[in-house]
């Protein structure tokens, strides 16, 4: 047992999920044991999105110092909105809307890679900025109207098997897809070896600018998978569908053990982290915090967690 102890702790995911399992109990503590199994439910259900948009970002952020992606929340938006209007609640033009909406955020990635490495922008510049537009895109189209979801999609997105929400199921299986993708393919292991040196990525033959382009076009790609199902789940797309995703998805990636030098990725970490954040707030809801104290909280309680992790040890060594 202590050797296992051992080999867990040296995993960088470990944490997120102990902290996970602490403030669920300290809820389920304070409740008697009431409800506990639909707090895990609805974690599941709500933490999903923050996933799908959380391994997009960890993508990016493998890539190396500098890289994130800020376009994340107007990418969901300009996605849920574009589905929206096509599908017009009608399943007939389910496929129809999801490809449009995949085809916007393709776009979107696009773009961004383009302010990245034609006009030499800094990442956290150039994604900031479009995202102005991007936003301002969706507002245009959308013209404030919020449309239902088709029956389908929105069944697809609440839908429970054996108390497991569907969309987590499908997510899970995304977040294997990209596991393997990173351990198993040339592209992930390009990802890996230019957030750990891109210099001596190019050198070996690797090609640094087309992974970074796909990386990007990956995380809008992800966000765009957010938005369509988001609208299904909250019964429309709205403007304001992103807030609070931007945070959120660069906190579940430090959180979850990903280098934010680059090199190191962690797929485990970031459903520990998204579920982690929100058991949190729930926690907080249940003991009465106010809205002042639980921001206070968060943030304390986030970074016990990431040093008590021993942060990056990357940047440390």
């Amino acid at each position: 047992m202590t050797g296992m102890w051992s080999k867990l702790r040296q995993q960088p995911w470990i944490w997120s999920f102990i902290a996970m399992i602490a403030v669920w109990l300290a809820t389920i503590i304070f409740t008697r044991g009431q409800g506990a199994g639909d707090i895990l439910t609805a974690a599941l259900s709500f933490a999903t999105f923050t996933i799908v948009i959380g391994l997009g970002q960890m993508m990016v952020i493998t890539t190396g110092p500098g890289n994130v992606d800020l376009s994340i929340p107007a990418t969901i938006t300009l996605s849920g909105v574009v589905a929206m209007k096509i599908m017009d609640t009608d399943n007939a033009r389910l496929l129809i809307g999801i490809a449009a909406a995949l085809g916007v955020s393709f776009l979107v990635g696009l773009f961004n890679y383009g302010l990245i490495r034609l006009l030499r922008i800094p990442p956290i510049i150039a994604t900031l900025s479009s995202s102005f537009l991007i936003l301002s895109t969706a507002i245009s189209y959308g013209r404030g109207i919020r449309i239902k979801p088709p029956p389908m999609l929105d069944d697809f997105a609440t839908a429970k098997v054996l108390g497991v929400p569907v969309a987590a199921i499908f997510v899970a299986l995304l977040s294997l897809a990209i596991a393997i993708v990173l351990k198993r393919t040339r592209y992930g292991r390009t990802v890996l070896a230019i957030g750990q040196n891109p210099r001596a990525a190019r050198l070996a033959g690797l090609n640094v600018d087309l992974t970074r382009f796909a990386t990007y076009v990956l995380s809008a790609l992800l966000a765009g998978v957010c938005g369509i199902v988001l609208s299904g789940f909250s019964g429309g797309a709205a403007l304001n569908m992103g807030e609070g995703f931007l945070l959120a998805s660069i906190a579940v990636v430090v959180i979850g053990g990903t280098s934010v030098a680059g090199g190191r990725a962690n797929v485990p970490g970031v459903w520990g982290a998204a579920l982690f954040i929100y058991l949190l707030d729930t926690m907080l809801n249940v003991f009465g915090a106010s809205a002042g104290i639980r921001l206070i909280m968060t943030g304390v309680i986030i970074i016990a967690v990431i040093t008590i992790a021993g942060g990056d040890r990357a940047q440390r060594s």
